[in-house]
This record gives structure tokens, sequence and C-alpha cells, in this order.
């Protein structure tokens, strides 16, 4: 088989990276590669590609080998081990003192290392903490420090829509998300109401923006003054869900829906900015 290019993913919704292989696989088996961290499973989400489809300056690491029960026996006990080590490691961090919280563990699956993960609010010096790891585990020993994203990623939860957090069950990496989401989309902006568990801006902020963006094209501008009925009315506030413009007009406020307003012609726009 000619060599093709191959994405696969590590632990469920983490990051996707592309490997070579001229292995016939496909999506949802299971595969062992040697990546920067060391021998790890992960697990094809797409069928394979062709290398033409894409540009690329870089060397691949190819697939080392479809992965055997041996393999995957050896996963599930890396993820047991993994939970021991982590309370292991917590009891040496409160003995050290150490300004720390451990959130996850994991082992490479040939165990030749193992990454311990945690927050701070503070630089760490955790020289003594790694020679007593080291010690301990008799094996490599990676301290990676991540985010408040990162940890809700691992750690998982309910969001307030009632579902589970996008980032652990469907979210491969996190997109940016802007306080200007939220005014496009005209949301309050009270911080609480629009922060997800990890106290950071909520993800979701992304999905509807480009649709807010698109639709709001059809509305005029707040501030606007329109034609409604026989009258010149100013637009104070829009609802692009239900199609309904909030209009003031001496002092009273309405809701009416867009195809009664009219956009007043450009010569009457110029006289109403001017008398007012």
């Amino acid at each position: 088989m000619e060599e093709k290019l191959a994405l696969i993913r590590f632990n469920n919704v983490g990051k996707s990276y592309y490997f070579s292989t001229d292995l016939d696989i496909h999506k949802g088996e299971k595969v062992v590669v040697e990546t920067v961290r060391g021998l790890e499973l992960g697990e094809m989400i797409t069928e394979l590609k062709d290398l033409s489809e894409f540009n690329l300056d870089t060397e691949l690491k190819r697939i080392k080998r479809r992965a055997n029960r041996a393999d995957l026996d050896l996963f599930e006990f890396n993820k047991t081990k993994a939970m021991k080590s982590l309370e292991i490691c917590r009891d040496i961090v409160k003995e050290y003192k150490l300004d720390m919280h451990l959130v996850n563990c994991e082992y490479t699956l040939d165990a030749s290392k193992v990454i311990f993960m945690y927050t701070s609010e503070s630089r760490v010096d955790f020289r003594e903490l790694l020679k007593e790891l080291a010690s301990v585990f008799k094996c490599r020993i990676e301290l990676r420090q991540i985010g408040p994203r990162d940890k809700s990623k691992i750690i998982g939860g309910i969001g307030s829509c009632g579902l589970p957090l996008c980032c652990s069950s469907f979210l491969g990496e996190f997109d940016g998300v802007s306080i200007n989401m939220a005014k496009n989309q005209m949301l309050a902006i009270n911080i609480d109401k629009i922060s997800g568990a990890c106290g950071r801006l909520l993800c979701c902020l992304k999905y509807e923006d480009e649709a807010y963006t698109i639709e709001k094209q059809r509305f005029p501008k707040i501030g606007a003054r329109v034609r409604y009925e026989d009258k010149i009315v100013r637009v104070v506030g829009l609802n692009v869900i239900s199609d309904l413009v909030k209009i003031e007009h001496d002092g009273n406020i309405s809701f009416v829906s867009l195809n009664e307003i009219k956009t007043l012609p450009s010569k009457d726009r110029k006289h109403d900015q001017r008398s007012h």
C-alpha cells in the first residue's frame, strides 16, 4: 500500500496530529505511535488521506503498528496505575509544601515516562520534588503546568446549558474567544454569566458569532433613525433571533417586527441628523 496520511487523536477529546503510514487502517481503529512524549496509543478519527492533498514541508512520523490486545490491556492498566501515582504524588507535594494543585497523571504506553499536570498561581521550584518523584517511580518524570481551560477539559463537569462541558466532550482544542463576541450577540456583559466552569469566557460564544454577524446585516444599526408607521423613530435595541427591533419615540419604548420598519432614504437621514 502507498504512503497515506492518518489523523490520530489521543485521550478521546485531545488534540489531533497527522502521521504517515502504509498500513491498511480505518477510522475508529487504535494504533501505536511514537510522539515527543514517548510511545502512545491513539485512535484514527478519519479515513486515510492521500499525501498529494497536502503541501507538507516537514517529514511526518510513521505509525508504528495497529494496536493489539496487549497494547489495549496495557493502556487500561496504565490508567489505573496513573490514578494511584497521582495520589502518591499529591502526598509528596504536600510534604514539600509546594503551591501547586495536581490535576491529572498519565503514563506513556510503555510506562517509560509519567506526566503530572498541575495548576499554580505562581512559579514553582520543583527541583527537589523531581528528584523525589524519580526515586519513587523509577522512570522519567514530566511536570506540566496547565491553564484553567485545560483543567476543566481534564476534570469535566456540567455547563450552564445542562450538558457536559464542550471541552471535555468534543472540543479537540480551544478557539480564541473574545468579549467582542458577547457584545456582537448583544449579551449583557456580566462576567459571571458569560464565563464557563474554567472561569474564562464561554467557548460557546464562538459558535454563533458568525451567524449573528451575518444576520445583523439585515437590521438597522442601533442608534439609527428609521420610519415606523408614519413616525421617525430611533433604534435602541435588536432581537436577531425573533426578528424584532426595539424602537424609541417620544420616550416610549416598544418592540416591532423588522419588516414593519423602513430605512430612511439617504437625503432624509441627512436632514434628520441636522435637525437633531
